[in-house]
C-alpha cells in the first residue's frame, strides 16, 4: 500500500478528482530505458558440433574477442555489443531454425554463419526475407555472392575459385598435372573442386578423383583408387575433422612416399590435429598469423594470445572481421538498418588493425565479396612452436584471383 503523506488527506484527493488506481500515481514512476541502454544484438550460428566444430569455435572466438575489444571503445553507435550464438549442429534445417529464432525472438540486428556452405546458403535466403544484414564468415561455396548473391549478404572467406586459382599455378609448377581429389559432397565441395577442374585443365593437366560424404571416417577405398591412378599430387579437399582422418589414414598407407599433397584449405585447428608426417603439402591460407613485417598483426596476435591463451588462426581472424565489419558499417551508415548498413560497406577498405595484412583489403561493390591476400605456401611439421607449421611463399591478391564480377554471375538486385 502507498504510503500518503499527512498533509494530503485521501477525501481532499477524491475531490480534486485524481484517481488512485492502485496508487500508481504516488508511487516510484515507472522507468523507461532509452534505446542507448540496449544493446545492439548480433546473432552467430555455426556448427559447434560436428566434424566442422574446431573451425566454427575459433570463429565464435574471433568474434568474443572483438566483442569485448568493441564494448572496450564504446560499443556500435554508442551502445554496447551483444553476440548471441546458437549451434546449427552442422544440419541445414536447424541452422535456419536458429536464424529465425534469432531474428524473430531475440531482435538481432545483424546475423553471422555459418562454417557449413549449405547451411550459410540457406540462412541467406531467411535473411533476405527478413531484410538483415547478413555476413557470411566461413562459408565458401561460390554461389552465395556468385548466381545466388543477395544484396544484403557479405562474405569475408574467399571463394572456392578464388583458392583454387590462388593454389593450382604452385601445384603445377611444383610437381605436376596429374592429380587426384578427394571432395566432401556437398555444396562447398562440389564448387571446389568444379573450380579445380577448371584451373587444371586451362594448364593442360588431367584428374581423377571420389566424392565423399562430409562426415566420413573410413577412406581406404578411396586411397587405394589414388594409389592405383598414381597421381603426381593428391588434393585433400575435405575438411575439419574428416580432413584429419583422411591425412592420417594418407599417411598410415605411405602414400605420401609416392605422391605430393595439397589443395585449397588446410587450417591451423586441422594441421595440428595431424601427426607431423601428415603436416605437409602446399595449400592456400586465407590468413596467417606469423606476418612479422606487418605491425598492426605482431601486436593483434600478442593481445589475442594474452586473452585467449591460442595463436590466432584465419578462422579467428574471419569471426574477428565479421564483428568489426558491424561496426564499420553501422558507423558508415549511421544506422543498424539493413540496406544502409549493406550500401555503406560496399567498396568499404578495412583499416589495418582489421585487415591485418599488407596492401588494400575492400568489400567489392559487385559482389560484396572480400577482397584479401591469400597466402600460398608449404605446410610442415612444428618448428619454433606448436603454430609454427606454415611457410607463406607467394602472396595473391584476391582481386587476381577472384576474376571479375560478371564472371562469378552475380547480378545484385536492390531491395524493394
Amino acid at each position: 500500500m502507498a504510503i500518503i503523506q499527512p498533509s494530503i488527506s485521501r477525501r481532499s484527493l477524491i475531490k480534486s478528482g485524481v484517481v488512485l488506481a492502485g496508487s500508481q500515481l504516488i508511487s516510484a514512476p515507472f522507468i523507461v530505458k532509452s534505446l542507448a541502454d540496449e544493446p545492439v544484438k548480433i546473432g552467430m550460428v555455426n556448427p559447434l558440433t560436428g566434424v566442422l566444430s574446431a573451425l566454427a569455435q575459433s570463429e565464435v572466438d574471433g568474434a568474443k574477442y572483438a566483442e569485448a575489444e568493441i564494448n572496450k571503445k564504446g560499443g556500435i553507435l554508442g551502445r554496447q555489443v551483444q553476440l548471441l550464438v546458437e549451434d546449427s549442429a552442422n544440419d541445414v534445417g536447424t541452422g535456419v531454425q536458429k536464424t529465425r529464432k534469432l531474428i524473430d525472438r531475440d531482435n538481432v540486428a545483424v546475423i553471422l554463419g555459418d562454417v557449413n556452405s549449405g547451411i550459410a546458403y540457406a540462412m541467406s535466403q531467411v535473411t533476405n526475407e527478413k531484410k538483415i544484414f547478413h555476413i557470411v564468415p566461413g562459408g565458401h561455396t561460390d554461389p552465395i555472392t556468385g548466381s545466388n548473391c543477395k544484396w544484403n549478404v557479405f562474405r569475408i572467406c574467399n571463394t572456392t575459385t578464388m583458392d583454387a586459382n590462388a593454389v593450382t599455378p604452385e601445384l603445377v609448377k611444383k610437381f605436376g598435372k596429374k592429380w587426384f581429389f578427394i571432395t566432401p559432397d556437398y555444396a562447398y565441395g562440389h564448387t571446389l573442386q568444379d573450380a579445380f577442374i577448371k584451373a587444371l585443365k586451362k594448364a593442360g593437366g588431367t584428374y581423377e578423383g571420389d566424392m565423399l560424404p562430409i562426415n566420413s571416417t573410413d577412406f581406404s577405398a578411396t586411397l587405394i583408387k589414388a594409389k592405383a591412378f598414381k597421381p603426381n599430387v593428391l588434393l585433400n579437399n575435405m575438411g575439419g575433422l574428416t580432413q584429419i582422418n583422411c591425412m592420417k589414414q594418407f599417411t598410415q598407407f605411405g602414400m605420401q612416399k609416392e605422391m605430393a599433397l595439397g589443395g585449397a584449405l588446410f587450417e591451423l585447428e586441422s594441421i595440428k590435429g595431424c601427426p607431423p608426417d601428415a603436416q605437409a603439402g602446399w595449400w592456400a591460407m586465407e590468413w596467417w598469423w606469423n606476418q612479422p613485417n606487418v605491425p598492426e598483426v605482431v601486436k593483434f596476435v600478442s593481445d589475442f594470445r594474452a586473452a585467449t591463451k591460442k595463436t590466432p588462426s584465419a578462422r579467428d581472424w574471419f569471426g574477428y572481421v565479421a564483428m568489426h565489419t558491424v561496426r564499420l558499417a553501422s558507423d558508415k551508415a549511421k544506422s543498424l538498418d539493413g540496406p544502409k548498413m549493406a550500401k555503406a560497406l560496399e567498396d568499404l577498405e578495412l583499416p589495418p588493425d582489421v585487415a591485418l595484412q599488407p596492401g588494400k583489403v575492400r568489400y567489392r561493390a559487385g559482389d560484396h565479396e572480400l577482397m584479401p591476400n591469400i597466402f600460398v605456401g608449404e605446410v610442415h611439421p612444428a618448428k619454433s612452436s606448436p603454430d609454427d607449421v606454415f611457410n607463406a611463399e607467394t602472396l595473391v591478391h584476391g582481386e587476381q584471383a577472384a576474376g571479375s564480377v560478371e564472371e562469378t554471375g552475380c547480378k545484385m538486385v536492390e531491395p524493394a
